[in-house]
């Protein structure tokens, strides 16, 4: 008889439920935008275009060419800025879903202040100056919706979205009325002479307002993640009560969460203004409030990850309009991707709180 040994060969462990876990975020963010490339693929092929055709020109052109992603990265700069004012709003509870009207009209305001200023002072002062008029408007615009969630409870999602709507009449009529260049024959504000905008990085299109962006949403994660003012807003959105309890004064708090973001939504729209734009003409209306709102929710209000899906996002829309003119699918198309990306994500948000009640 020979001894037979037997050798020991170590059994691969299955992953943990700790580690399957940690996976579920990053597919509920994932499998929305899957799906709504997919079902917007459907409607491609319903007028007659190549999907597969359609996205890798998407990405060639927006991507992929220097130029294109010089305009990406222009793209952006907005959307990040209106990111870090809705992580601010929607951590601490509170819906700021008048965001476009901020953004208008303190595109509004910096369009009407930034060529007269440029005028009296060196645009190193004058920029700013109109920055920060802006911000003041978006503020002040977002106070009468601060003012009736604080004192009376009414829902800040509805008031907000009449102050938007008031706002796009009120900008389109001050062109019109009040702001009109009279050189111009289109209705729109002075134009800020190119030299006297923000200035280019280096030797691209891209000028300093995607820097002032990125600080700015940065600044907005490190603010609620790691300040005690950040700390307050969130328990005021995780449990009204305990803040009540903890002496924080929930309307104070509200006031201040709304009217922060209202800021943000204002200083967007002067930086767009002060570094692309130049002017702003009275049908100019962008909806980025209606295209921002589900890339917050796919980062699970992370400002990290916003940058990356934001940046997906540009790539997106520079790509869709060199399509719209080459492939004869229509510009508007990235607003039906917007909205399965809406319609995806309300699913996903279900099927997680679903999990998460089944582990409970």
């Amino acid at each position: 008889m020979t001894d037979s040994t037997t050798i020991a060969t170590p059994a691969r462990t299955p992953a943990t439920p700790a580690r399957l876990a940690a996976l579920v975020p990053l597919a509920l963010a994932l499998l929305p935008v899957l799906a709504a490339l997919v079902a917007a693929g459907l409607v491609l092929l319903v007028l007659g275009s190549d999907p597969l055709h359609y996205y890798a020109y998407v990405i060639e052109r927006g991507l992929l060419r220097w130029r294109g992603l010089q305009a990406t990265f222009v793209n952006m700069v907005p959307l990040l800025i209106l990111g870090g004012a809705l992580i601010v709003s929607f951590r601490s509870g509170l819906w700021n879903l008048g965001i476009d009207g901020q953004y208008l009209l303190g595109t509004l305001t910096a369009g009407a202040t930034a060529p007269l200023l440029v005028q009296a002072v060196p645009p190193l002062v004058a920029l700013p100056l109109a920055m920060a008029a802006g911000a003041a408007v978006g503020a002040a615009w977002a106070l009468p919706p601060a003012i009736l969630r604080a004192t009376a409870g009414i829902n800040e999602v509805i008031s907000g979205l009449m102050m938007s709507l008031i706002a796009s009449s009120l900008a389109a009529a001050a062109i019109k009325l009040w702001l009109k260049d009279p050189a111009s024959l289109e209705p729109q504000t002075l134009t800020l002479p190119v030299e006297d905008r923000l200035p280019l990085i280096g030797a691209t299109d891209v000028n300093i307002g995607l820097v002032i962006a990125l600080a700015v949403l940065v600044a907005c994660h490190l603010v609620m993640l790691r300040t005690a003012p950040g700390l307050r807003f969130r328990i005021l959105g995780l449990n009204p009560l305990a803040a009540t309890h903890a002496g924080f004064g929930v309307p104070r708090l509200t006031l201040s969460v709304l009217c922060l973001s209202g800021a943000l939504g204002g200083l967007a729209g002067a930086v767009e203004v002060t570094g692309v734009l130049g002017k702003m003409q009275a049908s100019w209306h962008p909806g980025y409030g209606f295209a921002i709102v589900p890339l917050v929710f796919l980062a699970r209000m992370n400002g990290w990850a916003l940058i990356l899906f934001v940046f997906a996002f540009s790539v997106l829309q520079i790509g869709s309009a060199s399509a719209a003119t080459r492939l004869g699918v229509p510009q508007d198309f990235t607003l039906v991707l917007v909205g399965f990306l809406l319609l995806f994500l309300a699913l996903s948000e279900y099927a997680g709180e679903r999990l998460r009640t089944r582990r409970l």
